[in-house]
């Protein structure tokens, strides 16, 4: 929470700025990056297309052996006295041995599907999280963290989805539908052309359904978006809800997004419902004509013309022609079914090759850094900086922290104090100017060697889900449990650990709800004093706690301050007194340094915002 009465900015997933819902899209060559990445399990893949190949060879191969067996053994058999059924027998066992081909065929490429999507996604998410580790700070200052999640749940579920049941059954569908055409022009070409002619119609009531649906399918998925957005945003912020009594205004605007989720989604699944049926009608009605067509062929005698030559229209014949047309006509249908699903993970697939296409942080240090024998000695020189090229939020910065010195930064929110830590972690870089470590330029340090130097402290405690002692430990993985509990004597921490249920094996809930503001606090102080780095920063590290709670805090703080060089940024000035040097900023310059009798004597900003004549904003 930002103040006592609104939330933290954020995007909303699926919003843009004037407030209208961006349509789902992806970019040319997502299908293929998202086969290249499935490229592994290439053998997997060939014997699938082998099996459904098969599969769809059965399915028109039995339809022709039930030709043979109404033509050649049960047609001769009608008005015999002592017919003779093992000619029947043995076409029966042709024909169940070629159905248990094509059932064992699906079987097993159904079952390779499940294995490559599921490797396919761990492999993208493990990409996804090692790549996300490597990108710069801004990135995540830029990008909603519910929208970056969304790539790991939302994005990859749908691309599941599409790998294990569509991709495969569009692909299914496809061989099915060529494998049925197919044995149709064997058994008959004017039956085949006539169906040529009815597909045509068949292909246009779908394309109608399935481009109605897709557009509704993706407004869906935007008002999806939309929806989980501000639930996150509101579950954060249920506290000022609360506090300010707006239970009614976030549920109207609750309302209002669910209603627009409704309304597409609704509109969505009636078109995509509805597809299935109307194109199994239209098949039933194909059935028919076909019967019809076929008959009327038969009864007038009308010469059969197919791929084995000229023959008659048999009753086989238009049987067997029934029997294919239902294996024309529904895989039209499940491709159309399946098509909105495919489209929509091809849109996820390309949100997660944008996240992957962000360019990691680079890194052109050269030197390395050993904490023990690094001094602490940080100097800014004429250093400007903006977020962006059009806003300049430091200008003309010089500042020296000598070893073992403690610099206080005050000054109104905005004025720029923040951003000076961020540009020593080099979590940014500098538009002009030199910061310097111990005589050496930041930009030739190893950005990994110089984080490792700087210990941090920040108002927000970031706790991870674990024991205490897993937390203080993050601070140095190598640390023992003697270095821990030393730590945490060290800052105060020990006692109010040691009264916990299991103590230092407590285990704590990510966001610690279980502990006071303070007690969090010392626990992340104890995690940057296990670490021991020569240089510290303290960013507002005692802001949200009370009075009496700072004082235990500030001793901690005191403790691992001793002997480093410390940047402290705090609104409270009573925390900064005992400074070596405290520098007073606005507007992102620097207009006042010095002790705090030295600061007190001026009568300037500082003597203003210590005595109250001016707050703080």
């Amino acid at each position: 929470m930002s103040g006592a009465g609104g939330f933290r900015g954020r995007h909303i997933v699926g919003s843009t700025a004037g407030g209208k819902r961006a349509k789902p899209t992806f970019k040319k060559g997502t299908f293929k990056r998202l086969i290249k990445t499935m490229s592994e399990y290439k053998v997997h893949l060939i014997f699938v297309l082998f099996c459904i190949l098969v599969s769809s060879a059965a399915g028109a191969g039995s339809a022709i052996f039930l030709q043979i067996l109404i033509d050649d053994h049960i047609m001769p058999l009608i008005g015999v006295e002592n017919p003779s059924y093992s000619g029947i027998l043995q076409v029966i066992l042709v024909v169940a041995f070629i159905y248990l081909m094509g059932i064992t065929a699906t079987l097993l490429f159904s079952r390779i599907m499940v294995v490559v999507g599921q490797g396919t996604l761990k492999k993208i998410r493990d990409t996804m999280f090692k790549h996300m580790q490597t990108l710069p700070v801004k990135y995540f200052d830029a990008n909603n963290h519910g929208d970056v999640m969304s790539h790991f749940t939302n994005d990859t579920d749908t691309l599941r989805q599409a790998i294990s049941m569509s991709f495969p059954q569009m692909v299914s569908s496809v061989f099915t539908v060529v494998a049925a055409f197919s044995a149709m022009l064997y058994l008959s070409i004017w039956l085949a052309i006539f169906v040529c002619f009815y597909t045509v119609l068949l292909l246009a009531v779908a394309k109608l359904l399935v481009s109605r649906s897709g557009k509704y399918f993706m407004h869906q998925q935007t008002a999806i978006g939309d929806v989980n957005g501000y639930i996150e945003e509101i579950i954060n912020g249920q506290k000022v809800v609360k506090v300010f009594c707006r239970e009614d205004k976030v549920g109207t605007e609750f309302d209002s997004k669910n209603d627009v989720l409704y309304k597409a989604a609704s509109e969505a699944n009636k078109y995509g419902n509805i597809t299935m049926p109307v194109v199994n009608n239209l098949g039933f009605l194909l059935y028919v004509l076909l019967a019809i067509v076929g008959g009327l062929l038969g009864i007038i005698g009308v010469s059969n013309l197919s791929l084995t030559g000229w023959n008659v229209m048999t009753v086989g014949t238009i049987i067997s022609f029934l029997t294919l047309s239902r294996s024309f006509v529904n895989p039209i249908g499940m491709i159309s079914m399946q098509f909105n699903s495919v489209v929509m993970a091809l849109a996820g697939a390309s949100r997660i090759f944008e996240l992957l296409d962000e360019k990691p942080e680079q890194d052109e240090g050269t030197i390395s850094l050993v904490n023990s024998v690094i001094e602490g000695d940080i100097r800014f020189d004429g250093v400007d900086f903006g977020y962006n090229e059009e806003t300049i939020v430091l200008h003309d910065i010089s500042l020296y922290a000598k070893p073992g010195q403690k610099v206080a930064l005050v000054g109104a929110t905005g004025a720029g104090k923040t951003t000076i830590t961020n540009l020593i972690n080099r979590f940014y870089d500098i538009a002009d100017g030199k910061i310097t470590y111990d005589s050496k330029n930041i930009n030739d340090i190893i950005k990994s060697d110089l984080r490792k130097s700087l210990g941090i402290v920040l108002q927000d405690v970031n706790l991870f889900t674990g024991t205490v002692m897993d937390n203080i430990r993050y601070g140095k993985l190598d640390a023992t449990d003697e270095e821990c509990i030393k730590a945490a004597k060290l800052v105060n921490a020990d006692g109010f650990i040691c009264m916990l249920p299991d103590g230092y094996q407590t285990v704590l809930d990510g966001d610690g709800s279980s502990l006071s503001q303070g007690q969090l606090q010392l626990i992340s102080i104890a995690r940057a004093a296990v670490a021991d780095p020569p240089v510290m920063i303290l960013d507002e590290a005692t802001s949200s706690i009370d009075t009496r709670t700072e004082t235990i805090v500030q001793k901690g703080m005191d403790a691992l301050m001793h002997g480093r060089t410390v940047f402290v940024i705090a609104h409270r000035l009573s925390t900064v007194r005992n400074a070596d040097v405290i520098m007073v900023m606005e507007h992102g310059r620097i207009i006042e340094r010095g002790s705090h009798d030295e600061l007190l004597k001026e009568k300037g900003k500082y003597y203003e915002l210590y005595t109250g004549v001016y707050e703080l904003d």
